[in-house]
């Protein structure tokens, strides 16, 4: 909705959603919304309307507690097949910084990075961006974003009262907003045939984010944490995106905005 909200200032915009009474309650937004939904095959009402856009954003993202990974992979063939067949020129694949090795070392993970579904730390989400990749005739760019951050979305609220809390490693989030102006971002400035990692440059420790948490929203704070560690850490850089002018609201994750959870 966010997303959609930016781009409706500069673009005729047209959202999916996986449920008509969703759909009715967007339009009402002023964001024309259609029901939309892979099964895997696709199921919908005037859903055709998606793919006589010139720019798709694809943001499907893997259900993997109830679906398994070869489902995803099913709905995103799928998804390929209507793209190919239609009018659609450009397109942004929401990926995730999962895809990268699950390898900590003193190099930051860069774009640029060489590695196959074996070494991948999520294959499924990297086998997607393959299968968007792969002998195309549209323009395409690969966005993996780090944990996205801000308004409800709180991780000191997953650690509350727990122990044993992994504290002393670095984190690769990005404020949600931070994720939209991205989008918006590769559009206006026509950054296609490339990929982007989605991360603010300030990787704090994560005990630090957990006690800001605590700090401003009042939030009972772990009962223990884990011995820390010195030495390497598991860091993805965002500098390329920077590099094209790219500004972030937030670049440090102690300074993210979240609302009152209480």
């Amino acid at each position: 909705m966010p997303t959609a909200t930016i781009l409706a200032n500069t673009h005729h915009v047209i959202g999916s959603t996986t449920s008509a009474e969703k759909a009715t309650e967007l339009t009402a937004t002023g964001i024309h919304a259609i029901h939309f939904e892979l099964i895997p095959f696709p199921k919908g009402k005037g859903f055709q309307q998606l793919f006589s856009s010139e720019i798709l954003v694809v943001n499907i993202p893997p259900k993997s507690r109830t679906s398994s990974g070869e489902y995803y992979l099913e709905q995103i063939r799928f998804l390929r097949s209507m793209v190919d067949q239609s009018a659609i020129k450009k397109v942004i694949f929401i990926s995730s910084t999962s895809v990268y090795p699950k390898v900590a070392r003193f190099e930051p993970y860069l774009e640029s990075e060489k590695f196959d579904t074996k070494q991948a730390g999520n294959d499924v989400i990297y086998q997607s961006e393959l299968l968007f990749s792969k002998e195309r005739n549209y323009d395409l760019t690969i966005l993996r974003f780090g944990g996205l951050i801000g308004e409800d979305r709180v991780p000191g609220k997953y650690v509350v009262g727990k122990e044993d809390v992994v504290g002393h490693t670095r984190v690769n989030y990005i404020y949600r907003m931070d994720a939209v102006g991205v989008i918006a971002w590769i559009i206006e400035k026509s950054l296609w045939n490339q990929t982007y990692n989605g991360v603010a440059p300030v990787h704090s420790h994560r005990k630090e984010v957990f006690d800001k948490n605590v700090e401003k929203l009042g939030l009972e704070p772990p009962k223990s944490y884990q011995a820390s560690q010195e030495g390497v850490d598991r860091i993805i850089s965002g500098g390329k995106i920077i590099a094209t002018g790219f500004e972030f609201l937030y670049p440090d994750p102690l300074d993210f905005p979240y609302n009152n959870i209480h």
